[in-house]
């Protein structure tokens, strides 16, 4: 059945439900409990930055999604890459279009901008629903592998 979806820019009244969606994402992709005072405030820090975007997916006033994007300088484009991350729907309105409105509400934002050069994401290895959404949204794999280094600050 088909729901009514509308996409917003997230404000920082929205922390406490991007604080559990994120909550939720960890623990169901990667098996862990994120802190909910440092998440939560880093939300916030993110919400002020110029280079960070969280958008929202509501249906009837309801939040039932979420997504970020982030901005990478490209130097061998001469543009800008922007990162969709901490994508997270509802699990009552998974299969329902509300990642495809939100990547498509980016995808639209992304065309107006010259600047912007490409979109990426990274998902975790076996998150094969994950990999055939994007895949059917038109995104392919890149080929790159993410080296991560933690516990510096």
């Amino acid at each position: 059945m088909p729901i009514d979806i509308k996409i917003r820019e997230a404000v920082q009244s929205d922390i406490p439900v991007l604080t559990e969606f994120n909550q939720a994402l960890a623990k169901e992709t990667e098996d862990i409990q994120l802190n909910p005072e440092t998440l939560a405030l880093g939300i916030s820090n993110a919400l002020d930055r110029k280079e960070c975007h969280y958008f929202i997916a509501e249906s009837n006033g309801q939040i039932i999604g979420q997504t970020m994007i982030t901005y990478e300088w490209s130097d061998w484009r001469n543009g800008i890459m922007w990162w969709i991350q901490s994508v997270y729907v509802s699990p009552e309105y998974r299969g329902r279009g509300v990642f495809r409105a939100l990547f498509n509400h980016v995808e639209q934002l992304a065309k107006k901008h010259p600047e912007v050069k490409a979109l990426r994401l990274y998902v975790i290895q076996n998150n094969l629903s994950g990999k055939n959404t994007y895949a059917a949204l038109g995104m392919t794999d890149s080929g790159y592998v993410v080296y991560e280094k933690e516990g510096l600050n």
